[in-house]
């Protein structure tokens, strides 16, 4: 990705520790940082040989971490958590969401404590869920309160958890995430995935807005807040564009050069497949990126069609 511009100096004798380190936003996270010449290492439920960088054991639930791990360790970066998409709610999976976010950081946070480790901040992943699910006009920013629905909540809960940090006096950062866009093993790749029979599907209405970012930026903000010592606090990770799911599937098919499926997905079909969970994709809102703007953010990827160009023609 020829756009995305690194200082490789920065992060010289700098230590990362990151959870999550395999997923979507950590593969790219790391990648990123070592190119600026951090020391990256990831917190793993298993051993990875021949990786890029060192890994090491933790199991959550057993409160187990390899204390190795955090030997001078300046930043932890909490990416883990179950993905929120990836099965149907029963009441055990909304638990496993749940619980992988807020114990995972309460646990790091009693191991900083008992190893006594000097850490010099703690970013946290959240996400704009914590707005609810629904879709109106209001454009929601930072101060806005946690909805009272299942994301909300999880959100909620999930940022309390990493507030232990501020309140131990380590700086503490919270990214609010969109829609990540990346081609692999992402919401963007299933959207794409009906391209390969020559046509894409609108989702419900197509009025539900769709806070995106891509994952270019994603991994800037990250950066940023780990090198940025005024950054404090909760930041809404979205482009400053507002689209529909409707805009944003027509610019897919445009770029991709295919057509659009006359029919949309009706609301209730996803709501018979999927149940709860299809709120993910049938709801969203409008979302303020002005704080992270303003906290001197420039997003490389602020426009819809150039961030899709170049993520499908890499």
């Amino acid at each position: 990705m020829s756009d995305y511009k690194t200082n490789k100096s920065a992060g010289s004798n700098i230590s990362v520790l990151i959870t999550g380190g395999s997923g979507l936003i950590g593969t790219h996270l790391t990648s990123s940082l070592l190119a600026k010449g951090y020391s990256v290492s990831h917190l793993s439920r298993k051993t990875i040989k021949g990786g890029r960088v060192r890994s090491f054991i933790w199991d959550p639930e057993k409160r187990y971490a390899d204390p190795e791990a955090f030997e001078g360790v300046d930043f932890i970066v909490h990416l883990a958590g179950a993905n929120i998409g990836e099965k149907r709610w029963t009441k055990r999976r909304k638990s496993e969401i749940l619980e992988s976010r807020v114990n995972s950081a309460e646990f790091l946070f009693e191991t900083v404590k008992s190893l006594g480790i000097n850490l010099k901040g703690f970013i946290s992943a959240s996400a704009s869920g914590i707005y609810g699910s629904e879709t109106s006009e209001k454009i929601f920013n930072e101060t806005d309160p946690p909805a009272g629905d299942f994301l909300g909540s999880v959100c909620k809960l999930w940022e309390e958890s990493a507030d232990a940090f501020e309140r131990a006096g380590i700086r503490t950062v919270k990214i609010r995430s969109g829609v990540v866009l990346d081609k692999r093993d992402s919401a963007l790749s299933r959207l794409m995935m009906p391209a390969k029979f020559g046509f894409l599907v609108q989702i419900g209405s197509g009025e539900q807005y769709m806070p995106w970012i891509h994952i270019h930026d994603i991994c800037n903000i990250y950066i940023k807040a780990i090198e940025d010592n005024l950054m404090i606090g909760a930041y809404n990770a979205v482009t400053p564009q507002q689209v529909t799911h409707s805009e944003f599937i027509h610019s897919l098919a445009q770029t991709m050069k295919v057509r659009l499926f006359p029919i949309p997905v009706p609301d209730f079909l996803l709501r018979t497949v999927l149940g709860e969970m299809s709120v993910v994709v049938l709801k969203g809102n409008r979302i303020s990126s002005a704080k992270i703007r303003d906290a001197g953010y420039s997003f490389v990827f602020g426009d819809l069609k150039r961030a899709l160009e170049n993520i499908i023609r890499e």
